[in-house]
């Protein structure tokens, strides 16, 4: 295959992806143990299938793209969006770059898990010191401790509810577009990428 047509199919299937990947940020459910106004979706599945099959730029890209695509209907000023995409993108281009120095299914999954512990710690950060602090204009710093109280009492500042609960939560979160991916993506890899597998 031709530079020219490589790079105009790996633009559009990075296109295509990202739309799939915007569509999932819709499609976002609470889970057991978490306050409500926490959701699961699993919108970096595309973007994670994207760094293994077109490289790691393109899952950061796939991150961008749905984002800015949901600032259109953001609720929190855009914080909400590039907070998702610090993160995402920590995830996705982690993954994608130890996968491309090591292109084996053992590569894949060490570099999902250093991806997927990398966003967890990040989400701490991200969530002190850009979420939250515009969340308070909406709701009040003791409504959003006192949310996570109710599940857990013990915890008793921001910080620890964001480590006893954000972090796990955001690494199973990147750990179950993990597992899908490892799963399927033998199967996606000849449309998006020719004959490349895990």
């Amino acid at each position: 295959m031709s530079n020219t047509k490589s790079n105009t199919r790996s633009l559009a299937m990075t296109g295509m992806l990202s739309a799939i990947a915007f569509i999932l940020m819709y499609l976002q459910f609470n889970v057991p143990l978490m306050p409500s106004f926490i959701a699961m979706d699993l919108s970096e599945l595309p973007a994670l299938i994207g760094s293994f099959a077109l490289g790691p730029v393109s899952g950061v890209v796939i991150c961008l793209v749905k984002n800015l695509l949901h600032l259109m209907r953001t609720s929190t000023g855009g914080v909400g969006e590039l907070s998702n995409f610090i993160l995402g993108a920590a995830f996705v281009f982690t993954a994608g770059i130890v996968y491309k120095k090591k292109k084996t299914k053992q590569g894949a999954m060490i570099g999902s898990l250093a991806g997927a512990v990398v966003m967890a710690v990040f989400s701490v950060f991200s969530n002190y010191f850009l979420v939250y602090p515009v969340y308070t204009n909406f709701m009040p710093m003791e409504a959003i401790i006192s949310a996570y109280q109710a599940i857990n009492p013990h915890v008793d500042s921001l910080l620890d509810c964001l480590i006893v609960f954000n972090m796990p939560f955001t690494f199973i979160k990147g750990m179950i577009s993990v597992i899908i991916t490892l799963l399927i993506y033998k199967r996606l890899s000849p449309i998006i990428k020719g004959s490349q597998h895990i």
